[in-house]
Order: C-alpha cells, then sequence, then structure tokens
C-alpha cells in the first residue's frame, strides 16, 4: 500500500476507549466470512446470513464504498486483545431509505456495551463527513438493537412492514 493510501485509511481509522474500527481490507475476508454465515449475528440483518461468494462480493463493495463516499463500514475490533468483534458502519440502503447505520457483532459482545460504543462512533463520523441524516433500521422484536438506537440518541421516526414483520425506523439529525 503506498504512503498516501495508508495515509487515506489511517484517517478513516476510528478509536473509542475500547475499540478501534478499522475500514475493511482483503485481510479481513476469514473473519467477515465467519461473521456473515452466522445464523446468530446476520440473521438479523436485511437478506439474511451470506455465502462466502457473496461475503467476498460485499466486501469489494465495501472498499469500493469507501473509496467512493469516504465513509462505510468498518470492521471492529478490542483496542486491548486485538479481538475481531464484528462490523459497524455506513451503508446506502438498497431500498432507497437512505444512509443507515447497521452492527452486527458476535453474540459474545452483548450486554458489554460495544455496540453502543461501535454505534455512537460511527454516528458521530458519519455526522461530522457531512450527512445530515443517518437512519438505522431493526425489527420491532429486536429490542436489544432498539435500545442501542435509542441510548445513542436516534428517534423512532417511522414504520413498515417487511416480509410480515414490524419493522422500525429510528434516525438522527446531525
Amino acid at each position: 500500500m503506498s504512503a498516501a493510501m495508508q495515509a487515506l485509511k489511517s484517517s478513516r481509522i476510528v478509536n473509542t476507549d475500547r475499540l478501534m474500527l478499522i475500514p475493511p481490507g482483503r485481510e479481513n475476508l476469514p473473519d467477515l466470512i465467519r461473521l456473515k454465515a452466522d445464523e446468530r449475528v446476520f440473521g438479523w440483518m436485511l437478506h439474511g446470513v451470506r455465502s462466502p461468494e457473496r461475503t467476498r462480493e460485499e466486501l469489494e463493495d465495501d472498499i469500493d464504498f469507501w473509496e467512493v463516499r469516504g465513509y462505510g463500514t468498518w470492521c471492529v475490533f478490542e483496542r486491548a486483545s486485538g479481538d475481531f468483534l464484528g462490523i459497524c458502519g455506513l451503508m446506502e440502503r438498497p431500498d432507497g431509505r437512505g444512509i443507515a447505520l447497521r452492527y452486527a457483532l458476535w453474540p459474545e459482545c452483548r450486554g458489554k456495551g460495544y455496540a453502543r460504543e461501535a454505534a455512537r462512533a460511527a454516528l458521530a463520523f458519519g455526522h461530522a463527513a457531512g450527512l445530515a441524516r443517518i437512519i438505522a433500521v431493526a425489527r420491532y422484536t429486536n429490542h436489544a438493537s432498539r435500545a442501542v438506537m435509542t441510548d445513542i440518541g436516534m428517534s423512532p421516526c417511522a414504520d413498515y412492514t417487511r416480509k410480515g414483520e414490524a419493522m422500525l425506523i429510528f434516525e438522527s439529525l446531525g
């Protein structure tokens, strides 16, 4: 990687008290394949679990998205251990609803505040990058995700039904 590319990637790294959020690279593919194939994690996500081939395509899309937009999805690591915890970041929703915050961390991370910490940092980065409105979507039944959105200052603004399931849209206005 050239010095200019390394400097650009470094400016996109976000550190919190306990976490480091790093734009994904091809070196993260094995971790992403495991995460996105896990029903406990991606069973909640739009389009569900992913095949290794689909994960590889999404990684390339994520890398390109960062290059075009200057923001995107990060790989989330615990700073103390260096462990890969999951993903968090900003993406353009395929349904046209806007730029959305998303997060998916290993179930072992639940109850430790990692999702809140990563989501709060991603939301702040997005607003600092000039995004006036950022949304997030959760199933009505996903109380944990809804609690994260509320705790980081997002407000419910709409709802809809997707495949028979009630969905809630939250927003943050920067």
